[in-house]
């Protein structure tokens, strides 16, 4: 991307944006799709757009990502819009709230607390959230995160209260604990406890990439990316050779497998 894109004075800016809620404004009265739509018709587009921005981060393509960013602003200005019609807020009371929120919550740098590092800075920020209101730690995790993302949140806030392992090694105990109930339930066939079992490893596993520096989601993800090019070039080098994987053994997979991995 050419960097003078991204030198634009803070009138320029601010012009774009008047031009978005111009353009909004216009696409709600004269556009059919526009018009029809509403807060719960937009939820789960909004959730498709946050996806494809975190593709286009894993990629780390930076004008997809601006592209992507572009389509996140399109639905804040449209829930706007919508919450404008609606004689309930409007762009402004969106920017001002959150400007308020920033504010507050940031007293290292609009006030006179003093903090150390980014450790102090969560913990300050688990107070002041339950100042605002908030009364568990927990009470700002949505329901509705991924599951891994939701137990990587749930274990950064708790240890923000104190709740966590004195030393990063001895998370290891705790895997192992995990997996040892995990076979043991596997060996009594106890479906449901089998489950829970599963939960709890996956989630010590969890806690460790975290104490680790590591984000679990990403990792994860990365894995995917890699398992998924490897398959694929097994399919291609099968198809080439004229086979069909179906036919082949495990041992005729693994070969071209090894071969997979010496192009990561």
């Amino acid at each position: 991307m050419n960097k003078i894109d991204t030198m634009n004075t803070l009138n320029e800016k601010l012009e774009a944006l008047k031009d978005l809620l111009e353009i909004m404004d216009e696409l709600r009265e004269k556009c059919p799709w526009d018009r029809k739509q509403d807060f719960q018709s937009l939820r789960n587009l909004t959730i498709e757009e946050t996806y494809e921005l975190a593709d286009a981060i894993m990629e780390e393509d930076m004008e997809d990502i601006k592209k992507e960013l572009g389509d996140l602003l399109l639905h804040v200005v449209f829930y706007a819009k919508l919450g404008s019609e609606a004689n309930e807020f409007d762009i402004g009371d969106v920017a001002k709230s959150l400007n308020d929120k920033l504010i507050f919550r940031h007293p290292h740098v609009f006030g006179d607390t003093k903090v150390k590092d980014e450790l102090d800075v969560k913990e300050n920020w688990e107070q002041i959230k339950r100042k605002e209101g908030i009364k568990s730690v927990l009470g700002g995790v949505p329901e509705s995160l991924p599951s891994m993302i939701k137990a990587n949140r749930v274990q950064e806030k708790v240890k923000a209260v104190g709740f966590d392992w004195d030393q990063r090694e001895q998370i290891w105990n705790k895997v192992k604990e995990e997996l040892e109930e995990l076979q043991e339930v596997i060996e009594q066939k106890d479906e449901q406890k089998i489950i829970d079992e599963f939960g709890d490893l996956f989630f010590s596993i969890i806690n460790a990439a975290r104490l680790y520096d590591v984000d679990p989601e990403t990792a994860l993800e990365r894995t995917n990316r890699k398992f998924i090019k490897r398959f694929r070039h097994l399919e291609k080098e099968t198809l080439e050779k004229g086979r069909d994987l179906r036919d082949m053994n495990l041992d005729e997979m693994n070969e071209i497998w090894e071969k997979a991995k010496k192009l990561d």
